[in-house]
């Protein structure tokens, strides 16, 4: 039995997120980010008002083609083995937590009148690296380590808790049962290889079954980021799994996940070109309504996307 707390999908509905939130502010405004983590940032004031523009510029996107807005961004490494890495205490990355999320509130309450719902995420990466090197880590280690930030995102009042780039199952299982244990509804989001699997070798298909069985189907929803289409495509299929797959969150460009980040700089691909491969998922799945960027992708991305999904709200200028 699916968790019931995060809205169901409805057809003619859309949820547009936010882009590569971490690739646009390091490439595109030059500021650094240790260990790609994006909560620091909001302590410096010229940051934060560059990311508020950033989240304006989505959210004019969002609010032009009648869409809804599922937000989040700067936790993705706000938790414990990170947060020490930085040198935050447990109080300072709870704080820390609370601080973007509420961010996000005030960003988002600008909109009030022309965007019908926002409805806010908290992010949670894996405790290690999303592309290289093994995970070891059992469920149980996994279930205790990521309930520290997971609590902290309920006192935050999150709609969703959405783990992104997810490689393992066994740590998939394990942040699942940690926010069904605190009562807050996630969704899983893994990231493939150019070979279409998880970097653990198992198939997009397999994964979702495996964490459904492990965890009585309490996902929300699955999902695939920092993929391009023409990596994650192969993976998909008209099976009844399918229909667990709500979101696709492509990067911008044809490159592996490995050669873009060696590259040193933005990569933004053919925002046009994937717009319409967006559009064509969409009739392909019609089911799937939450659509977003990662790597390398803008508002320019986001406004493609949405000129290839359905909207019968569109706003003109």
């Amino acid at each position: 039995m699916t968790n019931i707390n995060f809205p169901e999908s409805r057809p003619n509905t859309i949820f547009l997120t936010e882009g590569g939130i971490e690739t646009e502010i390091m490439y595109k405004w030059g500021f650094d980010l240790p260990h790609f983590a994006m909560f620091p940032l909001l302590e410096n004031p010229e940051a934060s008002e560059t990311i508020k523009n950033m989240y304006r510029r989505y959210l004019d996107v969002v609010a032009k083609y009648g869409h809804n807005a599922l937000i989040g961004g700067f936790d993705y490494r706000a938790s414990p083995d990170y947060g020490k890495a930085l040198g935050y205490s447990e109080d300072g990355l709870r704080e820390a937590n609370m601080r973007s999320i509420q961010f996000l509130r005030d960003v988002a309450a600008e909109y009030n009148g022309q965007i019908d719902q926002c409805l806010f995420t908290g992010y949670v990466g894996p405790r290690g690296d999303a592309y290289f090197g093994a995970n070891n880590m059992s469920i149980e280690e996994s279930e205790q380590y990521h309930s520290v930030q997971i609590e902290t995102l309920k006192a935050a009042g999150v709609d969703l808790v959405w783990a992104v780039t997810f490689s393992h199952v066994q740590e998939a299982i394990g942040v699942v049962r940690a926010a069904k244990k605190i009562g807050l509804p996630i969704a899983i989001s893994f990231t493939l290889t150019s070979e279409h699997k998880l970097s653990s070798g198992l198939s997009f298909s397999s994964a979702i079954k495996i964490v459904d069985a492990q965890t009585a189907g309490y996902p929300s929803f699955f999902s695939i980021n920092c993929s391009h289409p023409d990596e994650f495509g192969p993976a998909l299929s008209d099976g009844e799994w399918m229909h667990r797959v709500r979101s696709l969150r492509p990067n911008a460009a044809k490159m592996d996940k490995i050669s873009l980040c060696k590259l040193g700089h933005l990569e933004e691909g053919n925002p046009v070109e994937l717009g319409i491969q967006i559009g064509e998922l969409k009739k392909r799945y019609e089911h799937m309504d939450i659509w977003g960027g990662c790597c390398g992708t803008c508002e320019t991305h986001l406004e493609e996307m949405a000129k290839n999904l359905p909207s019968g709200l569109y706003k003109s200028p």
